[in-house]
This record gives C-alpha cells, structure tokens and sequence, in this order.
C-alpha cells in the first residue's frame, strides 16, 4: 500500500523516481521479515525524521501561497491607487513617497520569496504560483516604471540654473583678447602679454557646484538603488543621462556655444570667428573646470555605491556630446586657412586644450571615456600644427610683402610696427611655441637668417655669445624673422630716389627694432644683448651715411680748396660758393623738414651731430671770408641757421622765403 502512494502523481524527475525506487525496496524488505537490527532501526528513525520535515514545509507552502498572494493585492493596490492618480508622488511629501518606496521594495521581496520557494517549476498547482510570481513582477514593472518618472522629475525639477556670474571667476576672453589690428596704429601701447588669464591653473576640484539641489540627493540615490536592486538600473541610468545631457546642453547654449558644423565654422568671416574662438575658449575651460567637475560630482553622488563604473558610464554618456561640440569647433578652426593672423587665437586654443586635457583625462579616465581623451589630444595635436603652419606663413607673409610707392617721410614702415609688436606678443606663448617650433624647419630658418649664417656664428662665438645650434628655438625664429624684415626693408629703402632718404628710412627702422627689443625684457631675453648692440651700430652707420650724403657736398662750398690764403680766391668766387651754399641749405631744408624722425631722441642725437658739422662749417667761412664777401651777401647767422636744422625731420615740409623771418 505504501509502495503506491509513491507511484501516484505525474511523473517525478530522475532524482525522485530514484528516490521512490529505493523506498519500494525499503518496503519489500520490511515486508519479507519481523526482526530488525539496530542499525536498521536507527537508519528507519533517521529516514522517519526527514519524511516528517518535508511533510512540514510542504504544508508551510501551502499555507504561506494564500498569506502571499493577499500581500500582494494589497502591495498592488497601493501602486495601481498612484498611478491613477496624475500628481508626482515626490511633490506630495516625505510621507507619500516613503510609502510608495515601501510598497515597491515589499514588491521586490515578495519576488524573492516567490522564486526561493519555487525554484525549479513542477506539476500541480505550481501553475498558480507561477502566476502569482507573474503578478508580482507585473506589479514591479508598474512601480519601476513610475520611479523612473519619479526620478526624472525630481532631476528636472531640482536642477538648479546655470548662472556665469555665480561660478568661478574666470576673466573674460572676450575683454584680454588682442585686436591685431593695434599692432600697426597702437601697437607700442599695448599692455604686457603677461599679464593672462591665471585661473586656467587652478584646480578643478576648488570649483565644483551644485547642479542640482543637495536636498534632492538622498531621493535620488534612494530611488537608483532601489530600481538597480530590483534590476532595473539600466533603465534609470538611461533616464539620468537624457536629463543631464539636455542640462549640459543648455549649459553650452549659456556659455553662447552655437552648435556648427565644420561647414559652418569655415565660412564665418574672421571678425565673427575671432568672436566665436574668444567664447570657445572661455566656455572650454568654464565647462571642464566647474561644469563636468560638478556633473561629475553628482553622478557619483547618485550612483556612486552602486554598480562598479556605473557612475562613470553616466557621467561620460550625459556629458561626451557637450564635450565633443566643443572638440568639433577647435577641429573646424585647425582645418581652416592660417593666416598670420589667426596664429594668436590659434596658440590661445591651444594651450586652452593643453591646459584642461589633464582635467579631461581624470574626467574620463575610464574605457568608457576613452573616445573623448582620444579627441581632446588629437585636437591639441591638430591645433599644435597649425601654430605651425600659421607661424611660418607669418616669416612668408614678411618675405613677400612688396610695395610700388616709397614710405612717405622715411618713417617707420607699418610692416616694422606690425612685425616687432607681433613678436613681442608671441613671447608670451614661448613655452609653447619652444616646443611646437622646436626642430622645425631649423635649417631653413638658419638659411634665411645673415645672424645666424656662418660667418655671423663666428663673430658670436668670438664675442662669446651662444653659437645658433645653443639658441632657444624661439630665439632662433624670432631671429628669422627680423632678418627677413630687414632684407624686406633693405628692398623697400631702394623705391627712395635720393639716398640721404633710403638712409633715414633704414636709420629709422633698424632704431625701432632695436628699441623695441631693449625696452621689451621679455624680447631682450629671447634676443640677447649682443643682437641689440648690432641693431645699434647698423643705424648708427646709417645716420653717418646720411649725413654723407646730405651735407658732404653743401659744406665742401665752405671748405678752401687746398692750401689756398684767403687773398688768393677771389671775391667774386667767394660769393659764388657762398650763394650756391645758400640755395643748397634752402634746398635741404624744403626737403627734409617734410622728412620724419618719429623718435625724439634720436631725432634730437641728429640734429646736434648735422649742427655741429654745418654751424662750425660756416662760422669759419664767415669769420675767415666776411670782409671778402661783404656783409650784404650774408644771408643768414649762425644762430639762423641752427634754428633752422630744428625744423628738419618733422614730416611738415616748409620753405625758407624770406632770410629775415625769424
């Protein structure tokens, strides 16, 4: 009889017809006799307990599915009551949504207890119990989905506003850029280039703020674990990123980040662009430094003691689109012509880009981020070539430059003005430009370079300057450069028809170069003392040249030719020479007072040098021949005519009408 109660039911997996198999022959034995050993009896005692155990737990269940299944209607109501109801169970109080977050949870467990005690399926009313475990996960789905819009509108509505004026103070790319047209009308006003944005050193950490309201947090990371344990973290992840991506974007569209195409980029006109890269670059390290600092700080607020990375996936999601419209733009501006002009914005985005690519490379240091550290240093690559590309169309741009008119005046050429101040701007990138320029391009910069030629290194080696292979590689452009201004400005000089003009015109160049290094300490240290001192001595044979050419043949009237006595000229000649002495001071002076010295010290250095030559050359022909000539034919005192070299090279030209006008 026993042995067909264990037949009875569907059929039983392998272990339990091994199992019944077994106790058909436990009854058999008993069957065929009366007496048992001990052992038997122990065995039949022990075999007797566990019968009793499985016995109980089965009633357990049965009694248990009823207590379950009531839990569940009653967990089922409670979220099918909120999600006929339209309000946010957040905005209606602590209360509301600690029981809302109390009924899911009991969804969750009652889940677990529902496939602990029903692991494997079987027969009979199993079909029940899988429905009422269906049920339960109906039952979460629904929660699940409400805590996801419970979380998202606690993001959206907690967030708290972008306000520039309420982050780090980071001084306006907008107000410190330079107008490049100043290097030629204002250039040697403009203020020291070091004085720069210092704020791009300073540690991200120091600036972190709070994007969404610290209030907020405790829900939020309470609804994400809750919603991972119950696993659905994806799902909340997802709904995370959308949010934030949208905030970050909106984020850019404050900083005033138009999202362009690369098309778009290249067809600005450069005062539009210049305005654009001035905004990049202030928005570039205002997002990196205190908005993805911040977006960084709070996804690891949510979800940082949740799954391994998964704060870091959602950080990188939300923010790699924002980070990578900023990367398109740098990209767009790397590809585009590089005119000299373009070089300072240029080397502005790009010791930005090198400046925050550490930050960057914390920011995304996971595999996750890896696409964004790849751009952000191929951009800096990219940037770092076309410094280069812009730099040396620069020296090309001053190699070419060609004029068909003379520099009216002789004064110093705008192309001087423009090369020395955009030279002494660069000082400031020299670290960059040290390592950008560095091996590029050395040997023609050499070639183009008298300074650096090699009879120029000797003559450096002797005074004991460095020979050029010890020069900086700044230094050794910067080099370049001038001396392809001066061959420029030697072609120039040759448009003058009259020499003494080709020499002020050199004279007052050359001066201004040389100038402009000295009073420049940061174009003196990249230039050198000795470099200074040949600029000196350049101009200076050029003044001496011009007063060769002006005043040789006007003073050689006032000289006696040979041994000549006084009474052996006559006094016919001696009025000759006087007279044409005249016409060809009237003449010098017509000329040359529309001449111009711009600088004050050199203009005065001048004059005494032209006054002590003439003034001294006429008081001894007057003193030596005014009886001979007689005082009616002097026209002019000494006195006259040395406040009459006063008025030479003021670029306001005058003529000598009358002898007496003073």
């Amino acid at each position: 009889m026993e042995a067909a109660a264990f037949d009875a039911g569907v059929p039983q997996p392998e272990g339990e017809e091994n199992l019944i198999e077994a106790a058909k022959q436990i009854v058999k034995a008993l069957g065929s006799g009366k007496n048992l050993t001990d052992d038997a009896r122990k065995i039949l005692a022990d075999l007797g307990t566990q019968l009793s155990t499985i016995n109980i737990i089965s009633e357990d269940k049965d009694g248990d599915i009823g207590e379950l299944e009531a839990q569940l209607d009653a967990i089922q109501e409670k979220i099918a009551n909120w999600e006929a109801d339209q309000s946010m169970i957040w905005d209606s109080g602590p209360d509301e949504a600690g029981e809302y977050m109390n009924a899911t949870l009991e969804a969750q467990r009652l889940i677990e207890r529902l496939e602990n005690f029903f692991p494997g399926g079987g027969g009979g009313d199993d079909a029940g119990r899988r429905d009422l475990l269906r049920r339960a996960h109906d039952v979460l789905q629904m929660a699940m989905a409400r805590l996801e819009q419970e979380f998202t509108h606690l993001l959206v509505q907690n967030q708290l506003p972008f306000e520039r004026d309420n982050v780090a103070s980071f001084r306006s790319s907008e107000d410190d850029g330079l107008d490049f047209n100043s290097f030629v009308s204002n250039g040697d006003d403009l203020e020291d280039p070091s004085i720069r944005d210092s704020s791009v050193s300073r540690s991200w950490e120091e600036l972190t703020i709070d994007m969404v309201h610290p209030d907020a947090i405790p829900d939020l990371r309470d609804i994400a674990e809750l919603m991972f344990v119950s696993g659905y973290g994806h799902e909340c992840t997802q709904a995370y990123i959308t949010v934030r991506r949208d905030a970050l974007d909106e984020c850019l569209f404050i900083l005033e980040m138009e999202k362009l195409s690369i098309e778009d980029v290249l067809k600005l006109e450069w005062g539009s662009l210049n305005s654009k890269i001035k905004k990049w670059i202030r928005a570039l390290k205002q997002f990196v430094r205190v908005y993805l600092a911040s977006e960084s700080f709070l996804s690891e607020q949510i979800f940082g003691q949740l799954e391994q990375s998964s704060w870091s996936v959602c950080f990188i999601e939300a923010s790699k689109g924002s980070m990578l419209q900023l990367l398109n733009f740098g990209e767009a501006i790397s590809i585009g012509p590089h005119k000299p002009e373009k070089l300072f914005p240029i080397l502005d985005m790009y010791e930005t880009i090198s400046a925050m690519i550490p930050d960057l490379d914390s920011l995304y240091a996971s595999g996750a981020g890896s696409c964004v550290r790849t751009d952000c240093h191929e951009l800096q690559r990219r940037l770092g070539d076309s410094v280069r590309a812009a730099f040396l169309e620069f020296e090309n741009a001053i190699a070419t430059s060609t004029s068909t008119i003379a520099f009216a005046g002789g004064g110093i050429h705008h192309l001087t003005r423009y090369v020395m101040n955009y030279l002494n701007t660069l000082t400031d990138y020299q670290e960059s430009l040290n390592y950008l320029l560095k091996d590029h391009d050395r040997q023609n910069a050499a070639i183009m370079s008298p300074d650096l030629a090699p009879s120029s290194r000797q003559e450096d080696d002797a005074s004991g300057e460095p020979a050029a292979e010890d020069y900086a590689t700044m230094a050794l452009h910067f080099r370049s450069v001038t001396s392809i201004l001066e061959c420029n400005l030697d072609d120039k000089s040759r448009l003058y028809r009259d020499p003494s003009l080709q020499h002020v015109f050199m004279m007052n160049n050359v001066h201004y170069m040389a100038q402009k290094v000295k009073n420049s300490a940061a174009l003196r240290h990249v230039f050198k003392d000795e470099w200074i001192r040949k600029r000196n001595w350049k101009f200076q044979q050029h003044a001496m040249s011009y007063e060769r050419a002006t005043w040789s043949s006007v003073l050689s009237l006032l000289k006696d030719e040979g041994n000549s006595h006084p009474g052996s000229v006559s006094k016919a000649q001696l009025r000759d020479r006087l007279r044409n002495f005249y016409v060809a001071f009237e003449d010098v002076y017509r000329t040359q007072t529309s001449w111009i010295i711009p600088d004050g010290q050199l203009r005065e250095d001048l004059r005494i040098s032209t006054s002590l030559k003439v003034i001294q050359a006429y008081r001894m022909f007057i003193g030596r021949h005014t009886n001979s000539v007689g005082e009616r034919h002097v026209r002019y005192s000494a006195d006259d005519l040395q406040n009459y070299l006063l008025d030479l090279y003021e670029g306001s030209q005058k003529s000598l009408h009358n002898p007496h006008r003073r």
